[in-house]
């Protein structure tokens, strides 16, 4: 860790905000995600309520449309619009509920069952070496949409976090999101593949 002199480095004035963070180095690295912006632009009130929440209306449209690859009877999985790698899918509640509190135990259930199939047909399709799971609770816990949880599901390989996203501001999926919804969902087990 390089001790901050309070002299700054070149061009830290243009990257710095109020609270110092960006141009002082410390013990934390960051994880530089532009890609996302056009996500994070839309901001935290875009959707107000069932009528305008997109998990709420992704299951009226068709697979296709909506980018899901599974309905359950409490639950789907979709692909994340913005993903931050190849196969990022969304465990979803059809309910719209806030927070994972508010799951019934048969939702709890069958969200818990739907995580573990999408990580074997993640593992079948793609082969990754470890995934990311996560729900962000709240506007202040980061969840993108908060008024409907969603449970992330993100594939990891080695080296997938390499230099493109933070030198070029760039994030290189390698697939359409249309061929990963069909690859998964072609491989998820149907009723007679699970007994």
């Amino acid at each position: 860790m390089q001790e901050n002199t309070g002299a700054g480095y070149p061009g830290d004035a243009g990257v710095t905000d109020d609270f110092d963070l960006a141009g002082v180095p410390d013990a934390f690295q960051r994880l530089w995600t532009p890609h996302r912006m056009a996500y994070i632009k839309g901001g935290q009130h875009q959707f107000k309520n069932e009528n305008d929440c997109p998990f709420c209306l992704g299951p009226g449209r068709t697979d296709e449309e909506a980018l899901i690859v599974h309905r359950g009877k409490t639950c789907y999985v979709v692909l994340n619009l913005f993903p931050y790698n190849p196969g990022h899918l969304l465990v979803c509640p059809y309910r719209h509920v806030p927070d994972y509190t508010d799951l019934t135990v048969e939702e709890t259930a069958e969200f818990a069952e739907i995580t573990q199939t999408a990580m074997r047909v993640l593992r079948k399709v793609s082969n990754p070496g470890g995934f990311n799971l996560g729900m962000n609770q709240g506007v202040v816990g980061g969840a993108g949409i908060a008024g409907h949880l969603h449970q992330h599901i993100v594939p990891r390989w080695g080296g997938d976090g390499n230099f493109f996203p933070i030198i070029a501001q760039t994030k290189a999926i390698t697939q359409t999101l249309d061929e990963v919804r069909r690859l998964v969902a072609e491989a998820w087990p149907g009723e007679t593949d699970a007994e």
